[in-house]
């Protein structure tokens, strides 16, 4: 638990640095976007591990997430810029898993990231006190944007994986996620109006 909560406690940290930008970052708004980060990013991380831990599980394997913390550093550096590059390690899985259970493993990954950005959604659409707009808003664009980052079909990402499995469920799952991407830029302006903290 430890490797987990210092890889949600530094993304946290790298998404509100981004979102501050450098000259806030000694500002009351830098304190308000990492509690948005470690409530959005941080829930959206923690979740999307636990997936891959408890179905790895399911299929009697041991899991266990391990920090990487040259990864973590780097994402804290390359927030200065404005970008994101969300790395902070990975669920080591051990045991005889095919390549469709470890398909299916890497699945719920993303999985969990586009179900909390449809729930924010919903939470935006829905509720209409500016507060909880803005909070659903940064909810959505966050777990949008690790479901798509997740499913890149490279090395060390989720979507290599789901590539080898399933292509069409790898094809429906970015469909997903950057469906929500486009609602989440074409909502933006409207979740944010009112709340005049930002």
């Amino acid at each position: 638990m430890e490797h987990l909560f210092r890889a949600w406690f530094f993304i946290s940290l790298a998404f509100a640095i981004a979102m501050t930008g450098f000259t806030e970052l000694l500002t009351p708004k830098f304190l308000i976007n990492f509690s948005l980060a470690a409530l959005t990013a941080g829930i959206g991380f923690v979740v999307h591990e636990l997936g891959h831990k408890i179905v790895a599980q399911k299929y009697h394997c041991f899991a266990e997430f391990r920090a990487n913390n040259r990864m973590l550093i780097f994402a804290i550096l390359i927030s200065f810029t404005g970008v994101i590059f969300a790395a902070p390690g990975a669920v080591m899985i051990s045991g005889n898993i095919d390549r469709k259970k470890h398909g299916k493993i890497a699945a719920t990954g993303p999985a969990m990231n586009i179900a909390i950005a449809v729930i924010f959604l919903a939470m935006m659409l829905l509720i209409p006190n500016p507060l909880v707009r803005a909070i659903s808003y940064y909810g959505l664009l966050i777990n949008s944007w690790l479901a798509m980052f997740n499913m890149l079909p490279f090395p060390m990402f989720d979507g290599i994986k789901i590539l080898e499995w399933d292509k069409i469920f790898y094809t429906l799952m970015v469909i997903l996620a950057a469906t929500l991407m486009l609602l989440q830029g074409l909502l933006g302006e409207a979740a944010l109006a009112g709340a005049k903290f930002f």
